[in-house]
């Protein structure tokens, strides 16, 4: 069985030199005895997967409110771990630290509130004279003070290299507006690509299963329509169904790849050699090229126009936004509800751990308290 000295040794050996190694992490808030047959990374990812946000996320929102009929829609969780599936393979192929890049995007969602963007939009807005909410500013605030499983300190006492990666999680959807003091590590920036790259092919995958999306209409984007003619020409019989299959399949592929041959040649024509030239990069260098920019710039702006707006979502989206502010105004009025049912009790306005206790539920949960109450 190898120690966590010899994980590290093997680590230096095999990873990239600008990679993130736990040998030469910059440890935790709290002092902990080293972990035995783990690395620190290693150890971060178990704690993120035990705690109780990550369990919940199986019963939040992607897209779809977790309680309209279809078993097969992805929920937080689902999309987690596509994420982590497509943050892995990247690390490897680029020589990077594939257990932190595993760790933070197991955990990058933490934050998210039931039902999904329009529960944090209308938390925001609620929190408004409070800081406002963001859920990738949640999902830190979880893993440092809400979740409560250790004896010595609140919070799971993450690596500073998750917890970075956590603050500093960015893409077209989300920022969490904190100021940069230093680029984050190729892991942190991967996890970024892999985000986008799951949700803009599964929910383009849950959007056409729904028949909210025609086929059809899929024809005017360009790299759908790339893709179609390349697998139709392949496999001439082939039905629709498999069709939307192979094209995610290939899509995905396709992203992937682009982002490992883009970063190879960004950290070469800015001659990045160790961890601390990443740190100092002016800008990120994990990303797509520019003629697959404009192309995944073209597909989200169609699924925003036809999906993430299409007048069914919108209303279910009004709803779950009814329901948000409807339990923030009940548990105002009655905030011992909110301070008894919840795990953590701090000394901060009483909106805040309010906003703090609805960000934590899921959706059947919100539904069912609002019914309660």
């Amino acid at each position: 069985m190898l120690t966590k000295k010899e994980l590290e040794q093997r680590e230096a050996r095999f990873l990239s030199a600008y990679a993130a190694q736990s040998g030469r992490s910059r440890g935790r808030v709290y002092t902990e005895p080293p972990p035995e047959h783990r690395t620190e990374f290693q150890r971060d990812r178990d704690r993120v997967i035990h705690c109780r946000a990550f369990r919940r996320l199986k019963h939040k929102t992607q897209v779809f409110v977790t309680t309209q009929p279809g078993d097969h829609y992805r929920t937080r969780l689902t999309h987690s771990l596509e994420v982590t599936q497509i943050s892995r393979d990247l690390a490897r192929m680029l020589g990077l630290n594939e257990d932190l890049a595993e760790t933070i995007a197991l955990a990058h969602d933490l934050g998210h509130t039931p039902f999904g963007h329009t529960g944090e939009r209308a938390l925001n807005e609620l929190l408004r004279d409070f800081g406002g909410f963001e859920h990738n500013r949640q999902s830190r605030k979880i893993v440092e003070s809400i979740e409560k499983k250790y004896p010595a300190f609140d919070g799971l006492n993450l690596s500073y290299e998750v917890l970075d990666g956590l603050i500093k999680h960015r893409g077209p959807y989300d920022d969490s507006g904190a100021a940069r003091e230093q680029t984050p590590s190729l892991e942190a920036q991967l996890v970024n690509l892999a985000d986008e790259i799951a949700y803009n092919s599964h929910d383009l995958d849950d959007a056409l299963a729904s028949g909210l999306l025609p086929l059809g209409d899929l024809r005017q984007v360009g790299v759908w329509a790339e893709l179609s003619a390349k697998n139709q020409k392949e496999n001439p019989q082939i039905s629709d169904r498999l069709l939307v299959d192979l094209n995610i399949r290939a899509l995905i592929g396709a992203l992937v790849n682009d982002v490992a041959f883009e970063t190879e040649r960004r950290l070469a024509a800015r001659g990045v050699k160790t961890l601390q030239d990443v740190y100092q990069a002016e800008t990120e260098l994990v990303g797509f090229s520019p003629a697959l920019a404009e192309k995944i710039a073209e597909l989200r702006k169609f699924l925003y126009a036809k999906f993430y707006q299409h007048p069914e979502v919108l209303r279910h989206n009004q709803e779950a936004e009814d329901v948000i502010k409807k339990l923030f105004a009940r548990l105002i009025e009655q905030p011992e509800k909110a301070l008894l049912a919840s795990t953590f009790r701090r000394n901060e306005p009483v909106e805040i751990s309010v906003g703090d206790f609805i960000a934590g539920m899921t959706d059947q949960y919100a539904l069912q308290l609002a019914k309660t109450l």
